[in-house]
């Protein structure tokens, strides 16, 4: 059975570009200036405030796979490395080369896939009138789709939910962190034109995505 480990990367629209009334729901209710900069932080964790501008996939069992990054405009040519294939395009024309190498498997493999990024990945592939060519939020219990982020609080019996960088520290994977770039940095580096190291840093979720399947399968996934 064909399994693909996919992660995504984006950025938040510039505040003063949405529409007045966009802007004044979404600072209904801040009452501070602090207030209305974390609102205007978290527009990337939103489709609907934010877009794509990068899409990782690994083969964990291959170790190969493609990155997929957006470059506003600048070209670079596609090249390798590690047997990560890297090509830059537009939001639309990355999102339809995930959709045409993501069809051909079986399983899908994600850390908080469900919460984040198939949910944006589906907007905004609507956003690009793009059709998605296969689900990727079946039923939760499906193992169509392994939600690492879910299957490690034991679909919630844990309550307390952590995240990709704690996990990799605690089993004593390397983190995508250690690297100094975070999920917050990828905005500033977006706008300073590091568009290769943001695809960098979305490979290096995929590793330690890898790593923690590995965790996840020989040591806590109980099947007698």
């Amino acid at each position: 059975m064909g399994r693909i480990i996919f992660d995504i990367e984006t950025v938040g629209a510039d505040f003063n570009t949405l529409h007045p009334s966009t802007q004044q729901y979404l600072l209904r209710w801040t009452e501070t200036e602090e207030d209305e900069e974390k609102v205007k932080e978290s527009l990337s964790f939103y489709p609907l405030t934010g877009e794509i501008v990068a899409i990782g996939m690994l083969n964990p069992d291959s170790n190969k796979g493609a990155v997929y990054f957006q470059t506003q405009g600048e070209m670079f040519l596609p090249f390798e490395e590690n047997e990560i294939r890297y090509e830059c395009g537009t939001e639309a024309e990355i999102i339809q080369k995930f959709w045409n190498a993501v069809k051909t498997y079986d399983q899908f493999i994600t850390f908080n896939g469900r919460g984040f990024d198939c949910p944006f990945i589906m907007i905004r592939s609507a956003a690009n009138r793009i059709k998605p060519a296969r689900n990727l939020m079946p039923n939760r219990y499906n193992s169509t789709h392994i939600d690492l982020f879910d299957c490690l609080t034991f679909h919630g019996a844990s309550k307390r939910k952590f995240s990709l960088d704690i996990w990799c520290r605690a089993f004593g994977i390397k983190s995508p962190k250690t690297e100094g770039i975070t999920g917050y940095e990828v905005k500033d580096l977006y706008k300073s034109g590091r568009y290769v190291d943001i695809a960098r840093y979305c490979v290096g979720d995929l590793i330690a995505t890898k790593e923690l399947l590995l965790i996840w399968e020989n040591y806590i996934n109980y099947k007698g």
